[in-house]
């Protein structure tokens, strides 16, 4: 029998995944630890997502589905499920990537056992087709707030934080990176350590909003300091040029082929 540590809210913000979110949901189904509700918060989909989540609802009421009104992008929508949460807990899964079934009852035991309120744990990479890529993510073991600043070192799919202690969040209106920006909040309210476990599994899509071109991938940082943390321009360009040796340094060391 496994503890109760309360409810756990996750956020899964979709949008045309139907041909992956039913394998995210099945991940989410087969936890060991079974508190939680899973709030899908769709953008508007162009495809069947939303007959392919009710299905599942329809058996499980912890899941729980709601569309935008209108087309509103990644970061809205992540706000939009975020207000509708009601646990203590706040974990997030994109609608295309995975959970390992001791996810929730392995992390939420180790912020627990430490009292921590923000956390991050390891994990793999597969192909869009669900093949291990032999790719294995860690990061160090405590993220600071200036760490979190020049690196993002959680995948969204490790991170978990208590909402009793961090506090009800929203981010600005980003069409990328939008995720970071809810860490580097999360972050100055608590230190995020890092659980040295792999527990979930992430996935690569050949069709993605991220950059393909080096350059663009670097200035996409740009907003995350000059928008959503509203900092002067000098500083914005420092910490995006200081992203490109915190990311460098991440891959060096912490991202390892198996």
């Amino acid at each position: 029998m496994t503890n109760d540590y309360g409810l756990v809210s996750i956020i899964t913000p979709t949008w045309a995944c139907a041909g992956f979110i039913a394998e995210t949901i099945r991940s989410i189904q087969a936890q060991t630890y079974t508190n939680w509700e899973l709030l899908v918060q769709d953008d508007c989909s162009t495809d069947n997502t939303r007959e392919v989540v009710e299905l599942f609802a329809q058996s499980d009421n912890r899941i729980k589905y709601e569309c935008n009104d209108r087309n509103s992008g990644a970061a809205i929508t992540r706000n939009n499920a975020l207000r509708r949460a009601q646990g203590r807990w706040v974990a997030f899964l994109d609608s295309d990537d995975l959970w390992l079934p001791e996810k929730l009852q392995h992390q939420l035991a180790f912020m627990t056992a430490h009292n921590y309120a923000f956390s991050y744990h390891e994990y793999t990479e597969m192909t869009e087709e669900g093949v291990d890529m032999g790719v294995y993510v860690s990061g160090i073991r405590k993220v600071s707030k200036w760490m979190m600043f020049i690196c993002c070192w959680p995948g969204c799919l490790t991170v978990m934080y208590n909402r009793e202690r961090i506090g009800f969040l929203q981010i600005k209106d980003l069409r990328m990176n939008n995720d970071i920006a809810m860490w580097l909040k999360v972050v100055c309210k608590s230190p995020c350590y890092l659980l040295k476990e792999n527990l979930a599994r992430y996935r690569r899509r050949k069709h993605s909003i991220t950059p393909k071109s080096l350059w663009k991938r670097i200035w996409a940082h740009y907003p995350l300091f000059r928008v959503a943390e509203d900092m002067p321009l000098l500083v914005a360009v420092f910490l995006t040029i200081a992203n490109v040796f915190g990311n460098g340094f991440k891959k060096l060391f912490y991202v390892k082929k198996t």
